[in-house]
């Protein structure tokens, strides 16, 4: 199994911006992150964050939630209309309601403000892999279309649509629908979904499985009390039907 050094001798020369209005936290996280090889940008106010995003071509950004001008929150959304690089949002002291609100909004995974280096080395890792892993799928011999009942997914562009009506999904939005899809009829659990798109061990009160799920509901347009689509096995976790059957009881 390689080692987490190899691991980030393999991500070296990827570049990061931070977004946050502590010094000391930035000088912390850069000095703790570019001896690894990563190239740390940094911003400290909301509008400053948003500009440097959009101007950048960074593999993922780190954004904090309280920031100066504009908020963390309103940074994604804005990202979000523009571009689908992954994002860690930083919660002060993780509380679900800012972890759910930047969830929703696009962000790909958090990480409280306590944090240890290794934990968000572990976290970036994890959603820079990802996004390299889908460029090398890019390349490679052309993936023919998922096609379930009305909903089809583009593995190669990495978009889906519902009667042929784009659904505009988060990367992490894509990568829940693309692992349900593949066992379309099958159930997978939350711990599953989560080392499948996040890369990550199942936390007790992860939510964030949960919220993503959410998302995907509103976007396809799937009720949660009589779900076409995607079905909640009580205790177990959530299967994906094809659209053509008939709504669960």
């Amino acid at each position: 199994m390689p080692s987490v050094f190899a691991e980030d001798q393999r991500l070296a020369g990827t570049r990061l911006l931070l977004v946050d209005d502590n010094p000391k936290l930035c000088r912390m996280v850069k000095e703790y992150l570019e001896p690894l090889g990563y190239e740390v940008a940094l911003a400290h106010t909301g509008p400053d964050g948003l500009r440097k995003a959009l101007e950048g071509d960074f593999h993922a950004i780190i954004l904090d939630v309280m920031l100066p001008g504009i908020d963390g929150f309103e940074v994604l959304r804005r990202l979000r209309e523009h571009s689908t690089v992954p994002v860690l949002m930083l919660t002060g002291r993780g509380e679900p309601p800012d972890r759910i609100a930047g969830l929703e909004l696009g962000a790909d995974d958090y990480v409280p403000k306590t944090f240890s280096p290794r934990e968000l080395v572990a976290r970036l890792r994890a959603v820079i892999r990802r996004s390299m892993v889908t460029a090398a799928l890019g390349r490679q011999a052309p993936h023919p279309p998922i096609v379930i009942g009305d909903l089809t997914l583009d593995v190669e562009r990495r978009s889906a649509s519902l009667k042929a009506d784009s659904l505009g999904l988060t990367p992490t939005e894509f990568d829940l629908l693309l692992s349900l899809a593949r066992d379309c009829g099958r159930l997978k659990t939350r711990e599953q979904l989560l080392l499948e798109v996040a890369d990550r061990d199942f936390e007790t009160f992860d939510r964030s499985i949960d919220v993503h799920i959410s998302s995907l509901r509103r976007k396809l347009g799937d009720d949660p009390r009589r779900p076409r689509l995607i079905l909640t096995i009580r205790s177990a976790g959530y299967m994906l039907q094809s659209p053509t059957e008939e709504p669960a009881p």
